[in-house]
């Protein structure tokens, strides 16, 4: 048991989890590697792992689909994004291929296409400077590239917003 912060009084290793899955949900090494950061023992964590097993409470399969789900439509990540986020979470490949398999490329491209609108929009530029087209480019295909979008993708989106297709 450890000490609460809110309350002063030693929590259980179970409130402490119950807690931890009352702010979002959690795959099986997170919640692992939170109980253990607390100061749990192997053992206690491994009965409360099977106790939250038993209860239904934790689904790496379940929390992956989800976590694909809204990071993809509420922080516009993309796909190498969405599984470097999952693998840091200790989810398996399977796993993460079978969730990252439910976002359509037309759906990435769509949100690719929405993010670097919005950034050009942002950003004042004269397109019909070389120099400038050529540095909204690079600045727009950055933050496309930094959200987890693949190379291909974030080429003919930047072109396609930036209206330099041929």
């Amino acid at each position: 048991m450890t000490a609460d912060a809110e309350t002063g009084r030693t929590a259980s290793p179970w409130d402490v989890a119950l807690r931890l899955l009352g702010v979002r949900a959690r795959s099986r090494h997170e919640m692992r590697e939170r109980l253990l950061r607390r100061g749990f023992a192997d053992d206690v964590v491994e009965d409360v792992m099977a106790r939250l097993d038993r209860a239904g409470l934790l689904d790496d399969a379940d929390f992956a689909a989800e976590w694909v789900r809204s990071r993809h439509a509420y922080s516009g990540r993309g796909r190498i994004a969405l599984k470097q986020e999952l693998r840091s979470k200790g989810i398996d490949a399977e796993v993460i291929d079978e969730a990252l398999g439910d976002i359509s490329p037309d759906t990435e491209r769509v949100n690719a296409v929405s993010m670097a609108t919005k950034k050009l929009a942002a950003m004042r530029v004269d397109l019909t400077d070389r120099a400038e087209r050529d540095k909204a480019f690079r600045r727009l295909a950055g933050v496309l590239s930094r959200r987890g979008y693949d190379q291909s993708t974030v080429i003919d989106v930047v072109t396609e917003v930036l209206g330099t297709r041929s």
